[in-house]
């Protein structure tokens, strides 16, 4: 969530997967399974909206301290 956080939404509040998986990939050193669970956690917390495509998540809770 602090990697989603840290970029300003395009249209409809998107934020482009690349944004939150380079950080978590390369900067928090997470293997791809810790990156997939974190996605996955995130989406059934009903913090983040996945989109089928791959290509972008959303906000849900932007207001909320999601990660307290």
């Amino acid at each position: 969530m602090e990697h989603a956080r840290a970029f300003e939404p395009i249209q409809d509040g998107r934020i482009y997967i690349e944004k939150v998986n380079y950080p978590m990939l390369y900067q928090d050193k997470a293997t791809p399974a810790e990156y997939w669970a974190g996605l996955q956690y995130a989406r059934d917390q009903g913090w983040l909206e996945y989109h089928e495509s791959g290509t972008f998540v959303r906000m849900l809770q932007a207001d909320k301290d999601v990660c307290a």
